[in-house]
């Protein structure tokens, strides 16, 4: 059976037509206007340092409480512990940048542009659990497997052009999140779910090194009971902190960055 083939005519329509959503999609693209994020201005990378700047997410904020136990909400105990990691690396000498401060509500689509403005970050976006069985129960550190870059707006509207954006694999990610479940688990002693891959919209659409933390669970009784004390949000911080800076240090021992260049 002979190959099918268009007649030059037809050839030569198609090829116009896809010319024309071509450049219909960049103009659109060019068109659509950033959303209002804070003005920030984000520190000078240092080449002799991993990073040049911590971002820390407290999950949910304003009108999104997240999970929820009684008066216990989550977006309260993810600001506070975010709150407390900010001071401790702060004493470091280690830039850091809140995606919310205060009870706000900040959508995924402006956490991941506000993370994707600065430049040799990482990230730790902070949560906590709820399950459909009270006894479930433990700390958990989420990376992405892949984080796309390139043209992730496009694609996520122009389903065909997914294949421009490059698919990059995540060892980065997968290594922070290692080292901060580590230091909470022999900060709180609390039972060690590991680490997991998972595509959360914030992980997988910036272009840092990105975990999520889930610190806990809102419906087992215990762990509610741990986190209304201070001194227990305080060893989750320290330990956030701790991992954070094992991280830059073994980043640091390798001469790499967290773009993967050397110094």
């Amino acid at each position: 059976m002979g190959r099918f083939r268009l007649s030059e005519p037809a050839g030569d329509l198609i090829a116009w037509l896809g010319l024309i959503l071509m450049a219909s999609a960049f103009l659109i693209l060019t068109m659509t206007r950033e959303p209002s994020l804070p003005r920030t201005s984000f520190p000078y990378h240092k080449k002799t340092e991993p990073f040049a700047l911590v971002i820390l997410d407290p999950g949910h904020g304003g009108q999104d409480s997240g999970a929820m136990a009684g008066n216990v909400l989550e977006k309260d105990l993810t600001l506070d512990i975010a709150e407390r990691v900010d001071r401790l690396l702060g004493s470091q000498g280690i830039p850091t940048l809140l995606t919310r401060t205060g009870d706000s509500y900040v959508s995924l689509t402006d956490r991941a542009k506000l993370i994707n403005r600065a430049d040799h970050a990482i990230v730790v976006s902070i949560h906590f659990n709820d399950g459909p069985r009270p006894e479930a129960s433990g700390i958990e550190t989420y990376f992405a497997a892949q984080r796309t870059t390139g043209v992730p707006g496009i694609a996520s509207w122009l389903p065909f052009l997914q294949k421009v954006g490059n698919v990059q694999p995540n060892v980065e990610s997968q290594s922070l999140a290692q080292f901060i479940q580590e230091q909470l688990v022999a900060h709180t002693q609390a039972i060690n779910r590991g680490t997991k891959a998972e595509q959360f919209y914030v992980l997988a659409n910036v272009r840092h090194p990105a975990v999520l933390v889930e610190g806990g669970f809102l419906t087992n009784k215990n762990e509610i009971g741990k986190l209304a004390d201070a001194n227990y949000r305080e060893q989750l911080a320290v330990a956030i902190s701790d991992g954070i800076l094992k991280y830059r240090d073994t980043v640091k021992a390798s001469g790499d960055t967290v773009d993967g260049a050397g110094p």
